[in-house]
């Protein structure tokens, strides 16, 4: 591979990104279909991470390279152009080709290969290096899907790397080439279209959220027993999506504060600007709605507890009538207990019975069954047992 053509130096004016045009050269009528010099680890559009690659001059899309190596010919041969270059999960050997082609920093790199990381912006020498956490909501499990995007913008580059399925650049870039003079602004312009497609991708999932919050509200005083799983797992898709927003409203007001120092369009300036204020807007959103989840949870508990006490009183409440039954079952058992005690007694026909042969025994013992059970009966009816 020949070596990277010296950068000009950045223009004191307006775009400061963008190469310095230089002297007049005629481009070929149509870039070659390949290059006979790539090496044989190049990985082509179809068959690797590169989703896709193009350059534009003055706006206008130019080629669709089918390779890395391609791509940093043409871009070479375009002067004045730039190139877009989309990778998903690239290989080291494919991000290393591009660190070597457009001089990125090492510690850019290592994060672009590990993913994982928090949203940043962070500018070494002329590369601006940004990181970005989309979300998307899927309506089937009614969850958030999270992705990560890398960012490297250059002079006259800019080149995405995405882990996971989130964003699609691709309505990104079509919009751009349908906006010419938008695009002609350079790298900065694309930085700008993916930065507010981004934010624009959280109006589906703070959509969605709420419409999951006010149906979580409607179970919760339905009673339902699961919904307390359904909090906790929306609360915590609100950590991430509130980790994926609020480091964004940062980085945006670091990139309007460097508006003058770098030169930057006033158009762009007024489109960053609005996205900052989307940003702001979606961060405040989730702010809400992490604190409303927390508010009903607390009402979910409160209500549970309520739920258990009335279960619990309805219990005590049983046990007490059972008791109340078996204290009456108790007290008659022993009222009826007491003249069988005694026909037992003078059922045993013992001879030496000196009742048996006495002219009031019968009579005196059914007196002393009754007093037996009418006083059996006063007592238990004085102590509230009948």
């Amino acid at each position: 591979m020949s070596e990277r053509r010296v950068r000009p130096a950045l223009s004191p004016k307006k775009h400061s990104w963008r190469r310095q045009p230089p002297p007049p050269a005629a481009p070929p009528a149509e870039p070659p279909a390949g290059d006979p010099a790539a090496a044989p680890g190049d990985v082509q559009r179809n068959g690797g991470s590169i989703v896709h690659a193009a350059l534009y001059r003055d706006g206008r899309h130019v080629s669709s390279p089918a390779s890395l190596a391609e791509t940093f010919r043409q871009l070479r041969e375009y002067r004045g152009g730039m190139a877009w270059i989309g990778l998903q999960r690239p290989s080291e050997d494919e991000i290393h080709s591009l660190a070597a082609e457009f001089d990125l920093h090492p510690l850019a790199v290592e994060d672009a290969l590990e993913a994982h990381q928090r949203p940043k912006l962070e500018r070494y020498g002329e590369t601006l290096f940004v990181v970005l956490r989309a979300a998307r909501y899927l309506d089937a499990p009614e969850e958030v899907d999270f992705g990560e995007l890398h960012i490297f913008v250059g002079q006259d580059f800019v080149i995405t790397v995405r882990h996971g399925a989130a964003p699609d650049l691709s309505g990104v870039r079509k919009r751009m080439e349908e906006a010419p003079e938008l695009l002609a602004l350079g790298p900065e312009a694309v930085l700008y279209a993916i930065l507010d497609a981004v934010v624009d991708g959280y109006v589906p999932v703070v959509e969605g959220v709420q419409n999951d919050i006010d149906e979580i509200e409607t179970e919760v005083f339905r009673g339902d027993p699961e919904v307390s799983r359904r909090i906790y797992e929306l609360a915590r898709e609100m950590v991430e999506f509130q980790r994926a927003t609020r480091p964004l409203v940062g980085m945006l007001h670091g990139l309007m504060a460097g508006f003058a120092k770098y030169g930057t369009d006033e158009e762009l300036q007024r489109y960053l600007r609005d996205v900052a204020d989307h940003v702001t807007h979606t961060s405040e959103r989730v702010d809400g709605f992490r604190q409303a989840l927390a508010d009903i949870l607390t009402v979910n508990a409160t209500l549970v507890t309520q739920q258990q006490n009335a279960e619990m009183r309805a219990l005590a409440e049983a046990g007490f009538e059972q008791n109340e039954e078996i204290k009456k079952i108790s007290a008659w058992a022993a009222i009826l207990f007491a003249p069988t005690l005694v026909g037992t007694i003078y059922g045993m026909n013992f001879d030496d019975m000196p009742e048996l042969s006495w002219a009031f025994g019968y009579p005196f013992a059914i007196g002393l069954m009754a007093v037996v059970c009418v006083s059996l009966y006063f007592i238990f009816k004085r102590r509230d047992w009948l």
